[in-house]
């Protein structure tokens, strides 16, 4: 695609058409509510669209209405709801577009919400051509080796205006084997537009108003009309089932990945590697295989990422390091360790320097700098100063049957391996609790917690209560100095004491 000289203006308005009912997505979900790289196939469009910086963004809208008006009013606020009426077509959508359009001149784009590869610089791009030509209609088009199934576009002799566009089941023989095609992406002049729509009629085989009639109807009042044509076939490509919605997908990841690489982000394995567009990742950041990275995340510079990881909106700071994790709305700090085998619930923040360790969980918990929750632990609803350290299987019991209580653990404090901190309940700062200890009551700071009772050995229970087991015969063998199998001990320099000491 050729790059115009001059920098687009913006549109007067953008029109998404999002009105189909996408039967062949098979979904009680709306086709383009469906989801890749982290949007919808609506917000993919609307993306776009905004990127061109227009007076009015219009969607239009039928098919399962109050559905896409609530993903709209969740996402996108600020754009402006078209209903489509019982007329079908894409030229009525348009018009029903167009009636919320503020502006009487200018240009209009119009696109579609189920092709989410399209990006805003092309849509720019499609709107400086068509100024600069002074022309009534632009139309995007592409060059596909296997053009089957889509409308052709037709040019002048000597190629530098669009005749018309024909669809393949009127097309003649020599039509048919034209391989630049429609993507159905168009930059209409305002007022061309206006007038050209309410000259349409649905007197077709469809009994639809086609938006192609519109190129006809300019031809035919003297007006230019033109083709941009992008040599990114893939940009134009909309999903029709979830096959094509896989596709797309999948192209969608290679283009994100090869951006973020190309940033200076290293990805070990882009085949095993998912980011959502949203996603950002700073300079020298490694990814390893098997990681996905979804939502709003964030990767700070030199981090590490993996083997085996989920992030969802999760921040992570520099030169942290995040090992097979599962993370969602969660924060780590710069300098931090996670992993492996490691469960961050919503509202966990790990602080700088800090560690989160194997098969650990943790939720709504702030953990300092330099603290540290390494084993088999269970950190909720909790609050850890900075250097503390939490021993191997610490709970944090926060839940009393009805309501979640808080835990909170001062700087430096020691909690000894096997600890139950039931909530609520306050460490001080400097304090200790010894192993297999439950707290159920303030430790002041500086002080340590222990409630273990003196240690009593019941001698000869094994005897008693495990007659006939391997762990008697253990037991027995151990308790009258002999091998556990019943050999008689090797002679050896010790071979008189034993003899002597089993006589006695």
């Amino acid at each position: 695609m050729e790059t115009p000289a001059s920098a687009a203006v913006a549109p007067a308005a953008v029109i998404v058409l999002a009105a189909g009912a996408g039967t062949r997505m098979k979904s009680r979900t709306p086709k383009v509510l469906h989801p890749i790289g982290g949007r919808s196939l609506l917000g993919h469009a609307i993306t776009a669209a905004e990127g061109t910086g227009p007076a009015d963004l219009v969607v239009v809208v039928r098919h399962e209405r109050e559905k896409l008006i609530q993903h709209l009013t969740e996402h996108a606020s600020e754009v402006t709801v078209a209903d489509q009426d019982e007329i079908p077509g894409t030229g009525r959508a348009v018009q029903c577009g167009l009636e919320k359009v503020s502006a009487t001149s200018g240009t209009v784009l119009v696109t579609y919400g189920d092709v989410p590869l399209l990006e805003a610089e092309t849509l720019r791009e499609l709107v400086v051509v068509h100024e600069q030509a002074g022309a009534a209609a632009t139309v995007l088009s592409a060059r596909v080796a296997d053009p089957t199934g889509y409308g052709r576009i037709l040019r002048s002799q000597d190629g530098s205006e669009v005749l018309g566009i024909v669809e393949e089941k009127d097309a003649t023989e020599d039509q048919r084997a034209i391989d630049e095609i429609n993507s159905g992406i168009y930059a209409f002049d305002l007022e061309v537009l206006r007038d050209a729509l309410g000259r349409i009629g649905t007197d077709n085989a469809q009994g639809e108003m086609y938006l192609t009639d519109v190129l006809g109807i300019a031809r035919s009042d003297g007006r230019t009309v033109r083709a941009l044509v992008t040599d990114d076939a893939m940009m134009v490509e909309g999903a029709n089932d979830r096959v094509q919605l896989a596709q797309l997908g999948a192209e969608m990841n290679r283009r994100i990945l090869e951006r973020h690489m190309r940033a200076g982000v290293t990805i070990v394995d882009p085949a095993t590697t998912w980011i959502d567009a949203d996603v950002s990742i700073g300079t020298d950041a490694t990814i390893l295989p098997g990681v996905q990275l979804h939502g709003a995340t964030d990767i700070g510079e030199d981090a590490v990422i993996g083997p085996d990881c989920t992030l969802r909106d999760t921040e992570v700071g520099a030169r942290a390091e995040v090992v097979r994790t599962h993370s969602v709305l969660a924060v780590i700090g710069d300098e931090a360790t996670v992993g492996p085998f490691t469960y961050l619930r919503p509202g966990t923040s790990l602080g700088r320097g800090g560690k989160i360790g194997g098969f650990v969980e943790t939720k709504n918990a702030q953990i300092g700098d330099g603290a540290k929750v390494p084993h088999l632990s269970y950190v909720g609803d909790a609050e850890i100063g900075e250097g503390t350290n939490i021993g191997a299987a610490t709970i944090f019991a926060n839940y009393d049957g009805q309501n979640k209580h808080r835990t909170t653990i001062g700087k430096h404090v020691r909690v000894g391996s096997d600890s139950v901190l039931v909530a609520p309940v306050t460490i001080g700062d400097g304090a200790a609790t010894g192993a297999g200890t439950v707290v159920r009551k303030d430790v002041p700071p500086g002080a340590l917690a222990v409630n273990a009772v003196g240690q009593r050995n019941v001698e000869g229970w094994t005897l008693r209560r495990r007659a006939g087991t391997a762990a008697e015969d253990a037991a027995r063998a151990a308790l009258e100095g002999r091998p556990e199998n019943g050999a008689t001990p090797t002679a050896g320099p010790d071979a008189d004491d034993n003899k002597e000491h089993q006589q006695r």
